[in-house]
């Protein structure tokens, strides 16, 4: 079941850049933050928009009260840090690895991707979550890159 707006971000242990464990309660509790979810690193629409368009962002995100921006994929920590430094990510964006899908999962936002080559990944999405609970979810239809953008999250803060 996908996680609604109202609900508490489940705990999961997942990677920082440097293969630190970190968890999700130590990411969000406290604090408010901006998560989005990109479907892989360095694929056409999360590299050419997605990411892009939070780092273009990041000082309007967070002079709106925002602690952290954080994107998540289902890629190794090795892999988000170099699509970070690639995308110039600096300390505007927080690059999160869910490796083995288990934040996707827990948030019931995974898909199949097998047909395309992909495996477990996870659906594009964006949410605002206060204190460790989501007030605000984006996810996109199939395909689609419309209510997770940078700025439409903006628009909701």
């Amino acid at each position: 079941m996908t996680i609604q707006e109202g609900a508490k971000i489940p705990n999961v242990t997942v990677k920082d850049v440097n293969m630190q464990d970190v968890t999700t309660d130590e990411l969000f509790s406290g604090k408010k933050v901006v998560v989005f979810a990109v479907p892989g690193a360095f694929t056409p629409t999360c590299s050419n928009e997605h990411l892009p368009g939070f780092v273009a962002s990041a000082d309007e995100i967070k002079a709106k009260g925002v602690d952290s921006i954080i994107c998540t994929s289902v890629n190794d920590a090795f892999v988000m840090k170099a699509w970070g430094e690639a995308q110039g990510t600096g300390d505007k964006v927080t690059m999160i690895a869910d490796g083995n899908a288990e934040f996707a999962r827990a948030l019931g936002l995974d898909f199949d991707g097998s047909g395309i080559g992909f495996g477990v990944r996870s659906q594009r999405y964006a949410a605002i979550v206060d204190d460790g609970v989501v007030t605000t979810l984006a996810v996109e239809a199939p395909s689609k890159f419309e209510v997770s953008k940078a700025e439409s999250i903006l628009a909701k803060l």
